[in-house]
């Protein structure tokens, strides 16, 4: 097994910051790491505070060992990595210092986390103990390593070393794995059992964070009955004030299958309905219950055909939806909003005759041309994603006619991108190609066509160009 299929451990968005603040950051752990490679990992005194001096050098609270572990782990992972590449390369001087450098690594993190975490279990310690022993044997093969000159004992000795990285990045991986498992276990407690407002708040955003490193720990979230105690929340009127971040953070955790599983499980989908239809909760609030609905109707999960109770919602939950991108105080509320209509027509076409019933083609197109409320490609390119499907309806042009709608998808084929990032660039392309598959669409009405034409619409040449129309993208992408 390779060591880098071992390391499920990537780059943390606990360290998307500011780079100086990053490498301020990072310079305690490594030179605090650095300092006991030259002391050999033993104490400057034998006094207890001294030690916890040397090891700590600020009062963190239990509140911060999952960011203490996810750091360090980050750490270790990427020191793992850079051995890896430096034993391919056959760069052998330099493996023997990194293989202690991650050794002492490993030491710190283990023992900060005992310090600040009660969570650790007796299969946890078999681990630490496991790790730390494979961390050493590391070491000692290197330091052999690193005193031969003799290519052939360092050809025959590579083998031997990449056996023990194996090992030790599986040691490390399932170390984290538990210690993750373990942490997840003690949020969904404290929600469960805690009465504090301030405390609950501080647990939502802590899994709020672990659900935005990946699939992985999405479905480790789910599967310790977070969705069940997020709910549990929005089902509480004495607990409104943290309706958004729980809907914010069920709709992180139900980019899985896991996730929407759960949700259906426990009726999450008459709670959403009764958020988004209940207009004396805060536009915030919908909004994110909007998001939770965009998410779990994405046409990138494969769960979604089995939500039966989203069908027998869904022109409550439409209507809703439909009113809040018409009433939207600004571009994030109508983007979330129009986001998820967008997904519902892709997920349903009986909602795409709802829209039409519901006039949605007026709101749609007076929104486009409210610039607090679509103020980006992300925001139009959902709009556009809607008009692409509503017109596969015959009885779509007549609307879109009246509303002038065949001028605003003209303009939308000289989208452009400002800042020129590479999500906006993305956007900007869908953009184009979605609002020209719509012009297509209608010009099957000879008055659409005459329309199009009267606008001078060929004269609109797109500056991007792509093979396909792509489907509406995830969260994610939108909020960028």
């Amino acid at each position: 097994m390779d060591v880098l299929t071992a390391l499920p451990v990537h780059r943390m968005s606990l360290m998307r910051v500011d780079s100086v603040q990053r490498w301020m950051d990072d310079l305690l752990l490594m030179t605090e790491c650095e300092c006991m490679c030259i002391l050999q990992s033993k104490p400057i005194s034998v006094d207890d505070d001294s030690q916890t001096d040397l090891m700590f050098s600020s009062q963190e609270s239990a509140h911060n060992s999952l960011e203490m572990l996810l750091r360090r782990a980050w750490i270790i992972s990427t020191e793992l990595t850079k051995i890896v590449q430096k034993l391919e390369k056959n760069r052998w001087k330099r493996i023997h210092s990194m293989s202690l450098r991650t050794n002492c690594h490993v030491r710190s993190m283990i023992t900060e986390y005992n310090m600040f975490s009660r969570n650790s279990t007796e299969q946890m310690q078999e681990y630490e103990a496991l790790l730390m022993e494979k961390c050493a044997e590391l070491t000692a093969i290197t330091e052999r390593w690193a005193q031969t000159h003799d290519e052939d004992v360092l050809a025959a000795m590579k083998v031997s070393i990449n056996e023990v990285l194996t090992a030790v990045g599986q040691s490390f991986s399932q170390l984290i794995n538990l210690a993750l498992i373990q942490e997840v276990k003690g949020l969904v407690e404290e929600l469960d059992s805690c009465e504090s407002v301030y405390s609950m708040n501080v647990a939502i955003h802590s899994l709020f964070s672990l659900s935005q490193e990946g699939t992985r720990l999405c479905q480790l979230i789910a599967q310790e009955g977070s969705v069940v105690a997020l709910f549990k929340i929005c089902r509480q009127d004495r607990f409104k004030c943290l309706y958004p971040s729980a809907l914010r953070t069920l709709a992180s955790v139900c980019s899985v299958d896991e996730g929407i599983y759960q949700l259906e499980k426990v009726d999450g989908i008459l709670c959403l309905t009764e958020i988004l239809t209940d207009e004396t909760q805060s536009e915030a609030t919908r909004a994110e219950a909007a998001a939770v609905i965009a998410q779990i109707t994405s046409p990138h999960l494969t769960f979604t055909q089995h939500l039966s109770t989203f069908l027998e919602n869904m022109e409550e939950i439409i209507t809703a939806l439909l009113k809040l991108c018409d009433e939207a105080s600004n571009g994030e509320v109508c983007l979330l909003a129009s986001a998820a209509l967008a997904n519902i027509t892709f997920f349903d076409t009986i909602a795409c005759e709802l829209l039409l019933q519901m006039n949605a083609v007026k709101v749609l197109l007076l929104a486009c041309s409210d610039k607090q409320r679509v103020n980006s490609s992300y925001a139009r390119d959902q709009i556009v994603t809607i008009l692409a499907n509503l017109s596969i309806l015959d009885q779509s042009a007549a609307d879109i006619l009246q509303e002038n709608g065949v001028e605003t998808l003209i303009g939308m084929l000289t989208e452009r991108s400002l800042t020129r990032s590479a999500a906006e660039v993305s956007a900007c392309e869908r953009v184009l190609q979605k609002s020209a598959v719509t012009l297509a669409r209608l010009c099957r009405d000879p008055n659409i066509a005459q329309s199009a034409i009267d606008h001078d619409c060929t004269s609109a040449a797109p500056e991007y160009s792509t093979p396909h129309c792509s489907l509406p993208p995830p969260r994610g992408e939108i909020q960028q």
